[in-house]
């Protein structure tokens, strides 16, 4: 009954919305602050500007603002990384909570929440709808031809797709894609810069690659062991390198998965109708090999799981989205449906070959969609889960340095507390000793710690924009990313750049000029938390 409600209520949530916040073509917005997509970090800087007094326009491309918590992920907080989670990220975890009943212990380094897509949903529309001074734009992008126009470095408009003309004093990014910034023309980077330019030693190609590798030898050869007949779907060409050089490919992405096995909510995955037994060999000789696939477990509230990609072997498509982060839209739109595509073909796979075991099969035997997620694009998640896209390069960088446990240095100037490892996954799936082999997993050890995120890093240089701010795409290395790319983290960062953009704006001001006490006396005042505690290392471990 919760859940019918719960459909019902988003289903007229959207449609209302969908009348109310969409403007006509042609239509001319002023406002204070502008916000591409209503990611994890954008609608927490909606949030806190509108309570700062600031009118937002808050575009979401998909529809539906929430970005990854509303799109399939659940555990994403882990490590003691609850100790840090304040302000409207807090608000936000203790609304699901009490939705089912619970209360959040963000003193427990186990704990995490175990919300539906739906119920995440359900609350940040109902957040995002009591403030007045938001206006929320959905089913469009910035275009990609004249989307931004700037005087010197300062944007004045940006256009969408739609024909609608936003003017505003300040604009935030909060995109995974970095689509603002990079049509404003602000340096980023998209690739695995390599150990050499910032002194680290995770960055670029990995050559020991331990960490979720094949747990089995498999013959990456259409014809086994004829190099001639050419390598297996999903297995690309190239030596493994050097270690630590720079290199085009970034971590994997897949879709994070909502399935249930709940007969009455329960959808069945229909075979594709570009679908092709063939791409599936690997997981054929895989199996045969006598390796075990990963498999949907229930790790949610009403049955339902969160189906995470990070395996040796899964829907994690190694080295198939290099193209992604420097991408156009349409190249952009081809890797998502390519992966949405191979998915539903995988899930067809493992539930109905004759040649997958009959435990394999049992395994996904009876798993399907929610009938009540993601009710306007087929029950499947509107996001593919981008784990890596531009990064922005400004005066100051945050490296693998600022991970390390031994390094004492502090940061002067934090607007959030990164709780999490250097995480990057596998970047490419090749052939090494006659063998499928994946390189690139970076994850976990006893060698990080963490960090405060310091403001300079969201702000661009000074010569190239002045009135911009982005909490999704910080200036920071590749590896570095990997342990910022963490959905409350990025609430946090939201809530601290709207509060920014508001500061600057009050005091008629360029974003660089920004007085940080006062920042972190208001981000205070919001509930932020910006100091690591002591214990962090008890913490820590206790979980890790």
């Amino acid at each position: 009954m919760k859940n019918n409600i719960i459909f019902i209520s988003i289903l007229f949530c959207s449609l209302f919305l969908s009348c109310h916040d969409t403007d006509k073509k042609g239509q001319k917005i002023k406002t204070d602050v502008c916000i591409l997509s209503g990611s994890e970090a954008g609608f927490t800087a909606a949030l806190q500007a509108s309570r700062l007094g600031k009118k937002v326009v808050l575009i979401e491309p998909t529809g539906h603002p929430g970005g990854m918590m509303v799109e399939g992920i659940v555990k994403d907080i882990r490590f003691g990384s609850a100790r840090v989670i304040g302000g409207i990220a807090r608000e936000v975890y203790t609304a699901i909570e009490a939705y089912y009943g619970l209360e959040p212990d963000f003193q427990d380094p186990a704990w995490y929440s175990r919300y539906e897509p739906t119920a995440a949903e359900s609350i940040i529309e109902d957040l995002l709808a009591g403030e007045k001074n938001i206006k929320i734009i959905r089913k469009t992008r910035i275009k990609e031809a004249g989307g931004v126009e700037k005087a010197g470095n300062v944007i004045k408009r940006i256009f969408l797709e739609n024909g609608i003309e936003i003017s505003a004093k300040l604009f935030i990014d909060a995109s995974i894609e970095g689509h603002l910034i990079h049509f404003a023309g602000v340096s980023t980077e998209t690739m695995r810069e390599g150990n050499a330019k910032y002194g680290e030693t995770k960055n670029g190609i990995q050559v020991n690659n331990t960490y979720r590798q094949f747990q089995v030898k498999v013959d990456p050869y259409i014809s086994p062991g004829d190099p001639a007949s050419g390598l297996l779907p999903t297995i690309q060409k190239g030596e493994l390198g050097d270690y630590g050089a720079r290199d085009k490919h970034i971590q994997g992405f897949c879709f994070r998965m909502c399935l249930t096995r709940n007969e009455d909510n329960l959808i069945p995955v229909t075979k594709p109708e570009n679908y092709n037994p063939e791409v599936y060999e690997i997981y054929r000789r895989y199996l045969h090999a006598g390796g075990k696939l990963f498999q949907p477990y229930t790790n949610r509230h009403n049955g339902k799981t969160d189906m995470g990609s990070w395996h040796d072997l899964s829907a994690n498509l190694y080295g198939e989205n290099w193209q992604y982060p420097a991408g156009n839209y349409k190249t952009q739109d081809s890797i998502v449906q390519y992966h949405r595509d191979f998915t539903a073909g995988l899930i067809w796979f493992l539930q109905n070959d004759p040649e997958v075991d009959t435990v394999t099969r049992n395994n996904w035997k009876g798993w399907g969609l929610c009938s009540d997620e993601f009710v306007d694009n087929g029950h499947w998640p509107r996001r593919l889960y981008i784990r890596s896209a531009r990064r922005m390069v400004s005066d100051h960088v945050i490296t693998e340095h600022h991970t390390l446990r031994d390094n004492n240095e502090r940061v002067e100037d934090p607007v959030a507390i990164a709780w999490w490892p250097p995480d990057t996954h596998h970047a490419r799936m090749i052939v090494q000793d006659g063998f499928a082999y994946n390189e690139g997993f970076v994850f976990g050890g006893d060698d990080w710690r963490p960090f405060g995120i310091s403001f300079r890093a969201l702000i661009p240089k000074s010569a190239e924009c002045t009135n911009l701010i982005t909490p999704t795409c910080p200036s920071s290395s590749y590896v570095a990313y990997g342990a910022i790319r963490i959905l409350p983290t990025f609430m946090i960062l939201g809530q601290s750049a709207g509060c920014a953009a508001a500061l600057a704006i009050n005091h008629s001001i360029d974003i660089q000029e920004i007085d940080y006490n006062e920042l972190r006396k208001t981000l205070l005042e919001n509930g932020q938390i910006l100091e690591i505690p002591e214990n962090w290392l008890e913490m820590i471990t206790t979980y890790h």
